[in-house]
């Protein structure tokens, strides 16, 4: 397993801090004490430091060095969530309600879109790239490319996810617009009107929308506290009904950036395989991970070819550019059937743009910088949250994606929150409309894919010292 040569001191630190032996406002060993005793260059200990700071763990003051910074800790872990096993028909026009109304792009300090904000978004180097393919390749841009893809695309991801470990052939991707379209085909390719499926919940609503709109009935699963997807929960739930697919994101789930343990993804994949269940997989924010190397998909404990996996570049490139993928495995010929019918070919040049990218190595530099600053941006955001919420409030860290998940006390009224966030302009999601029990009546996720300003903390301070007075009175 790769790793950085500054972890033999930061590993030490940060598990002493963890375990409160190391304690806030505590003088951490300087620079020059830490060379002298690992044996490190100076590079390489101001990047272990810098790796803490992200984490949250340690702080910098300029001449005097660095200090633990306590590791965000709550008062109140998470309510545990749990379902009655019903199998529910998808309705939630008036919870989606909630969030449409406030997904206007125009508007600043917006906690509610989970797009690369347009300062994170690597303007100049899209635009650059689309306008030397223009020059390139002129008006054959303006024709049919083949319907499943461009081979060099495909062949492309191919080699990008075989470095991860996941072992996709090229010829059972299909190059789809966007990620939703890539889910609406697997789904299509393997249920009918009135099937059953599991979903996690809490679900993204767009996850929803599809369901919806293919007329399937779902099972909600819900997220364990600690570990994410409950799979003994699953377990049960396939022993008890008839499912005819599993659609879940292992890696940084949307909404509680969630990522499921490697030991899990393997359980998972076994159990599914084994009621003969297949799983959509949706890796969307597989690629914006905050620790050292890409978490593992699905994919690669998949024996049976029971796995689908889909993706897209919209989340770490700009959302503008629909083109997403999709491994359709032992189902190619069902879901190139269905792509075909809902058009012959995605944008030419948002093809040839990620062909460009992923030739020159341009995307992985991106990414590189693009998970430094998300990275920044979640700390900010949660070290404000923690700051002026309620102590019995439960924010989740995540380690990757976009979202911080909230849950806060059960005495708040959530109507005058949210009714006073509206007018305040202070846009989060509500936790209802991520499913359709009523489960997360106290919940609300939080975005930070957008730039943070000061005027972005002064917003989330407000938001908080409402939700304490709403205590109070």
């Amino acid at each position: 397993m790769f790793s950085y040569k500054y972890e033999i001191f930061t590993s030490v630190i940060e598990d002493k801090v963890n375990k409160g032996v190391l304690l806030k406002g505590e003088r951490l060993p300087s620079i020059r004490e830490i060379k002298k005793e690992f044996g490190l260059s100076i590079v390489s200990i101001q990047s272990g430091y810098e790796s803490l700071i992200m984490k949250g763990l340690v702080k910098s003051i300029p001449k005097r060095g660095y200090f633990v910074d306590k590791d965000f800790e709550y008062s109140i872990q998470a309510s545990p969530k749990t379902f009655f096993p019903i199998s529910r028909d998808v309705d939630f026009i008036h919870n989606l309600e909630l969030t449409s109304a406030r997904n206007k792009s125009s508007e600043a300090n917006s906690f509610n879109n989970a797009v690369p904000g347009d300062v994170l978004i690597p303007q100049k180097l899209i635009l650059r790239t689309m306008q030397n393919i223009i020059r390139e390749k002129g008006a054959s841009l303006l024709r049919y490319y083949p319907s499943n893809g461009l081979e060099e695309l495909r062949n492309l991801i191919s080699d990008r996810m075989r470095k991860f470990g996941t072992n996709i052939h090229p010829d059972e991707i299909i190059i789809t617009d966007g990620a939703l379209q890539a889910l609406y085909i697997a789904l299509r390719s393997i249920t009918n009107e009135g099937d059953v499926i599991a979903i996690e919940s809490p679900c993204v609503f767009s996850v929803l929308e599809i369901v919806a709109s293919l007329k399937l009935k779902i099972i909600e699963i819900p997220m364990d506290i600690q570990n994410g997807f409950d799979i003994n929960y699953f377990e049960k739930i396939c022993d008890e009904h008839t499912i005819k697919a599993l659609v879940i994101t292992p890696n940084f789930h949307n909404p509680t950036g969630k990522l499921m343990s490697d030991s899990d993804k393997k359980n998972l994949v076994a159990t599914s395989a084994k009621h003969k269940i297949p799983i959509i997989e949706n890796d969307i924010y597989g690629d914006l991970y905050f620790t050292e190397q890409r978490p593992t998909c699905l994919k690669n404990f998949d024996d049976d070819e029971n796995v689908m996996t889909f993706s897209s570049f919209s989340k770490s490139l700009a959302p503008g550019i629909r083109l997403g993928w999709l491994n359709a495995g032992k189902f190619f010929q069902q879901a190139e059937k269905i792509k075909f019918s809902l058009g012959r070919s995605v944008s030419p040049i948002y093809q040839e743009l990620i062909v460009k990218l992923l030739l020159n190595n341009n995307y992985d530099r991106h990414l590189r910088s693009f998970r430094k600053k998300l990275n920044q941006q979640a700390m900010l955001l949660l070290s404000a949250l923690k700051k002026y919420f309620p102590e019995t409030s439960y924010f989740h860290q995540p380690k990757g994606g976009y979202s911080i998940w909230c849950e806060l006390p059960k005495e708040i009224n959530m109507t005058e929150f949210y009714n006073y966030c509206e007018a305040e302009k202070i846009h989060f999601t509500p936790g209802t409309t991520f499913s359709v029990t009523n489960e997360y009546q106290h919940c609300f996720r939080v975005v930070f894919s957008d730039y943070l300003n000061s005027e972005s903390l002064v917003l989330i301070e407000k938001a908080g010292k409402k939700a304490h007075e709403l205590i109070l009175s």
